[in-house]
């Protein structure tokens, strides 16, 4: 590991000596592989552009986001500007690094876009998205070239999972009752939350090295702090919510992304300002921390901003005139 982290060093100290005029274009790819980017613009493509594509784009960056946790607390891999003063810390992190949760995420969000769209064009624009993502993780100097490799390989085998098994799956849940399909997704989020349980487990009394915490705060305050359970407590709550506003509003007629350029941006506008309220209000109002109360109520809280997402948002879209509901 050793060998490999120094050669990885080397290749990060090649990239970021292309120059400096890197670093804006490098930001801006590396945010259309983060959370915050698939979080404004689900929503969107849910709500406003197409409520197919949304859904699978949605399950698969929450599915992406469950398994990057668990692998990253079980290997504990380190940052580059955690291990060496040399790389330029261009922006900071607190989780450890293998593997790339961006590289993952995009390899499997852009790939899901582009074989829903079932294009050339939609699957040669997103490999290019995707290898410039992992290429601006490495110039950011946050991840070694064996982080973004693992990425995308995990993204590349959960790309595979969903295209290959979506149809029986969906099919199969489509002949369930309403409370087995809610069932079936809470467990699914239980069995995320508690593999990553068990890999906090596994690093029980594990000390992170002065040097890294050193380097790290050359980054600003966000110091290393990479042994958390509410990091997969976040994507597993919306997961479910997710999944059961979809099985409650399919109970309703289901929703469709349909309707004049007004009514669609209207409906992102009044569903975003949902989403505050449910992020951000309540992040006020209840406790954070690693313990059971902080771990039920952030579970709680994001089980709610999914369910707004695919279920309490299009309900209320309906009794606003904002689209149509389908006819059963």
């Amino acid at each position: 590991m050793e060998l490999l982290i120094q050669n990885g060093i080397d290749w990060i100290l090649m990239i970021q000596g292309l120059g400096a005029w890197l670093e804006g274009p490098m930001r801006f790819f590396s945010f259309l592989g983060s959370e915050e980017f698939f979080l404004l613009a689900l929503p969107a493509l849910y709500w406003s552009i197409h409520s197919g594509l949304g859904l699978r784009v949605g399950l698969m960056l929450l599915s992406s986001n469950s398994i990057n946790h668990v692998f990253k607390v079980a290997l504990g891999g380190p940052r580059p500007y955690w291990v060496s003063e040399r790389v330029l810390p261009l922006a900071a992190e607190t989780s450890f690094g293998i593997p790339s949760g961006h590289s993952q995420i995009a390899a499997g969000v852009w790939g899901i876009s582009a074989s829903f769209l079932r294009k050339p064009w939609a699957w040669i624009g997103a490999a290019v998205v995707v290898f410039l993502i992992g290429f601006s993780r490495m110039y950011l100097g946050v991840h070694f070239l064996h982080d973004v490799l693992s990425g995308w390989l995990l993204g590349g085998l959960t790309l595979w999972a969903f295209t290959t098994y979506w149809d029986r799956v969906a099919n199969w849940l489509k002949g369930q009752s309403f409370v087995r399909q809610v069932t079936a997704a809470f467990i699914v989020s239980m069995v995320f939350i508690l593999l990553s349980a068990a890999a906090v487990a596994s690093q029980s009394g594990y000390v992170i090295p002065d040097e890294w915490m050193i380097n790290a705060a050359r980054a600003g305050d966000e110091l290393p702090d990479p042994i958390t359970l509410s990091g997969a407590i976040t994507p597993a709550g919306t997961f479910f919510g997710l999944a059961l506003g979809l099985a409650w509003m399919t109970r309703r007629g289901g929703f469709e992304a349909t309707g004049s350029v007004t009514q669609r941006a209207l409906r992102y506008l009044v569903g975003v300002i949902g989403i505050l309220i449910f992020w951000f209000g309540l992040g006020l109002v209840f406790p954070r921390g690693e313990f059971l109360l902080a771990y039920f109520l952030r579970y709680f809280r994001y089980v709610l901003i999914g369910f707004w997402v695919s279920g309490g948002a299009p309900w209320l879209f309906f009794k606003l005139n904002l689209a149509e509901q389908p006819k059963r």
